[in-house]
């Protein structure tokens, strides 16, 4: 059974055990949080109905805070001297999908 999950702007696939990297939520670590489902495969049952998906909870519990790769960006203008240079660090989390509830 895997579920997809709309996380942080994105969506992603989630199964019970998996650690998933979302953009940062903000709680402290070892607390939990849940993400609304929006489809579930069970097997050969494909569920996609936003009735019965109102009804399902993905569970996970906060494993760390991250920050991902660090992006450049760098600014010129030919023949003026215009340099600037900047970096940034997007802060993720990483979570722990502990359970998928109301599919039964």
């Amino acid at each position: 059974m895997y579920a997809i999950v709309k996380a942080g702007g994105r969506q992603e696939k989630v199964a019970v055990g998996d650690t998933v990297t979302v953009d940062r939520i903000d709680a402290a670590v070892g607390s939990s949080v849940t993400f609304p489902a929006v489809l579930v495969v069970d097997g050969a049952t494909v569920t996609t109905d936003p009735k019965v998906l109102s009804g399902v909870k993905v569970t996970a519990e906060i494993v760390d805070e991250t920050k991902g790769k660090k992006i450049d960006i760098l600014r010129y203008k030919n023949k003026t001297g215009y340099r600037r240079r900047q970096g940034f660090r997007a802060k993720s989390t990483r979570v722990l999908i502990t359970a998928i509830n109301g599919m039964n």
